[in-house]
């Protein structure tokens, strides 16, 4: 990034079941969603895996840390430049980690799962490594201002590698915050497939919501160096709830929701209804995740504060469409115009969170009301998907702005990397000032396509100079790729039966419930209780929730829970899935005397079967 880089975009979150009857055609959503996962790799920073399919990248970095004693090599450089900044890099992180979330299923239809799984895991290992004391963080690795002086590829840096740390004397909660969003993301993401791993994920997010709460400060005061490129403008109190939203995902554990209840109006959740969401400004996607929450049936005591937070996601929606009392501005091809520098990192977070609510909506048979009348979710996809269209070609230039998507992209990408001969073709050292006059300077294609990369884009006016001195639209960032992935993998899905999340924004009683009840004795001391708490009908389907307790009526813990259910047809949550039965939710690993645990699930059927196949008491 060449300079300061001002916010992005995001909206709310949420869906189950939703059937859009969209035709995803014209643009081959499964290859740019291939070759924006693959645009990572060439961000790439340390020993590059043996598995690295950018071939034209070397190592670098190799030294990052060592003057601080510790090891920070890896990570990603953020955009065309060389400096590992941490805020935008986590971000991507969280980012890329929600996309897996939504659409991890049509990921692994395109065979693309693995791949965006291992983009995670190389920001996350770095981010490991980056927190090596529970009050300690290191935000940067080199300097904006040494680095812009030179134009090199990373394999041959001479600039200052300096690594920069906030810690209780020079606090950054923004930072710490952030980084905590995205372990805990991470951690939802891995849990199937390495458990241990998303275990030490979470233990990261724990230690760094507690050092960002408790310090609290902005990270830019503390490292200064970022001030000029990534400067907090909208201080920490949008990422204190940014990440304790993300931690309440990944754990349900109850005082991250208090938390975010209590603290709404202080910190501006219930109170900003934002135009833009992005690496800095996070309070769209924090009231898109409560929002989230609220639809689950989750808000309890803090409904009333939930509804404000949902509130406020729906206004950023309805803005994006041009259908609020503050509207985006679109430029005349119909692309969503904020600033004229990398103005497609707004695009595509907007995108994103237009594609989540509007599943989240399907789902609950709703739409969602703005102040020029009411919108369907099909037309909040359907607008989403004419953004991503816009990127990948279809503009008044039919050019696209994703690098090596179609026969019309940028060839002179404003990237040290890609418009410097490769290390492995020529091996010559490349000076600080020799890049500029050898390479910078030349009015040719680069020698490496940067390939998947999304670049700053168009102006307000649909123009775009394609030339590598032209940073403003020419530079690519990771965070403008990041959350597309999600968006193309959906759209990629095309039609079909989603199933997100709870459908219902406020379950409604019901005036009879269902009872199956296993009763107490002494040879059966757990007792199971299902009622249906809520149902609805959607594209002609009656739907239910069902709620289940399982209470333990011994004098004694239970340990080792072995739950059994069949003529399950839908999903289910609050429990964890063990081989063909289910074992307690990850949160706890025993039932003390009198206690009880809730699981919930949804179909359209009568209740599942359920039966406590084994245990033992502690």
């Amino acid at each position: 990034m060449e300079n300061t880089v001002k916010l992005c975009f995001i909206a709310p979150l949420f869906l189950l079941l939703g059937i859009l009857p969209l035709a995803f055609a014209g643009h081959d959503y499964s290859q740019a969603l291939s070759k924006s996962i693959l645009f990572f790799e060439a961000q790439r920073s340390g020993y590059l895996p043996r598995n690295q399919r950018v071939q034209w990248r070397g190592n670098s970095g190799l030294n990052d840390g060592k003057p601080s004693g510790v090891d920070l090599t890896g990570g990603y450089y953020d955009a065309g430049d060389n400096v590992k900044f941490g805020l935008p890099m986590a971000f991507t992180v969280t980012m890329m980690s929600w996309s897996i979330i939504e659409y991890g299923g049509q990921m692994a239809a395109s065979g693309e799962l693995s791949h965006a799984m291992d983009a995670i895991k190389w920001g996350t290992d770095y981010l490991i490594k980056a927190h090596p004391q529970p009050n300690v963080l290191y935000g940067e690795v080199g300097d904006g201002n040494t680095d812009h002086y030179c134009w090199q590829r990373p394999e041959d840096m001479t600039t200052s590698r300096a690594a920069y740390r906030i810690d209780p004397s020079n606090p950054g909660s923004d930072l710490a915050a952030e980084t905590a969003a995205a372990m805990a993301a991470a951690s939802i993401v891995f849990r199937r497939y390495n458990s241990a791993y998303s275990n030490e994920l979470l233990n990261h997010a724990y230690q760094l919501f507690e050092f960002a709460d408790k310090y609290r400060g902005k990270y830019d005061s503390s490292i200064t160096v970022a001030q000029k490129y990534y400067r907090s403008v909208s201080g920490y109190a949008d990422e204190l709830l940014w990440a304790a939203a993300w931690l309440y995902k990944a754990t349900n554990n109850q005082f991250y929701l208090n938390y975010l209840g209590n603290n709404g109006d202080a910190l501006g959740g219930t109170g900003w209804a934002m135009t833009e969401f992005g690496w800095d400004v996070k309070y769209a996607g924090v009231q898109t995740l409560v929002a989230k929450f609220l639809m689950q049936g989750k808000g309890g005591r803090y409904t009333g504060e939930f509804q404000q937070y949902q509130q406020k996601a729906e206004a950023f929606m309805c803005s994006c469409m041009g259908k609020g009392n503050q509207n985006v501005q679109r430029t005349p091809g119909g692309l969503i115009f904020r600033q004229r520098w990398n103005n497609m990192q707004f695009v595509t977070s907007a995108s994103f969170l237009l594609t989540v609510y509007s599943d989240y909506l399907a789902s609950a048979g709703k739409s969602l009301k703005c102040a020029s009348g009411y919108v369907s979710p099909s037309e909040m996809l359907s607008f989403a998907k004419s953004q991503v269209d816009y990127i990948l070609g279809d503009n008044p230039r039919a050019t696209s702005y994703m690098v090596g998507y179609g026969n019309n992209y940028p060839r002179q990408v404003h990237h040290r990397g890609s418009s410097i001969v490769s290390i492995k073709v020529d091996p010559s050292f490349v000076s600080c000032r020799g890049g500029y006059a050898t390479w910078f300077s030349r009015k040719a294609s680069d020698p490496n396509v940067l390939t998947g990369a999304i670049v700053g884009g168009p102006d307000a006016y649909d123009n775009f100079a394609d030339q590598r001195d032209n940073y403003e639209q020419t530079e690519p960032a990771t965070y403008n790729n990041a959350p597309i992935l999600g968006v193309l993998a959906r759209l990629h899905g095309g039609q079909g039966v989603y199933n997100q999340l709870l459908p219902v924004a406020q379950p409604k009683p019901v005036p009879h419930p269902k009872l199956t009840p296993t009763p107490a004795s002494s040879s059966n001391p757990i007792t199971v209780e299902q009622r249906m708490t809520d149902s609805w009908l959607n594209h002609g389907r009656t739907y239910h929730r069902y709620s289940t307790i399982v209470t333990n009526k011994s004098d004694k813990t239970v340990k080792n829970l072995k739950i059994s259910i069949s003529k399950l047809y839908g999903p289910l949550w609050g429990l964890t899935k063990f081989g063909d039965s289910y074992t307690f939710p990850a949160w706890t690993n025993s039932l003390p005397a009198g206690k009880s645990i809730e699981f919930v699930y949804i179909h359209s059927a009568s209740p599942a079967n359920v039966l406590v196949s084994s245990y033992t008491f502690a």
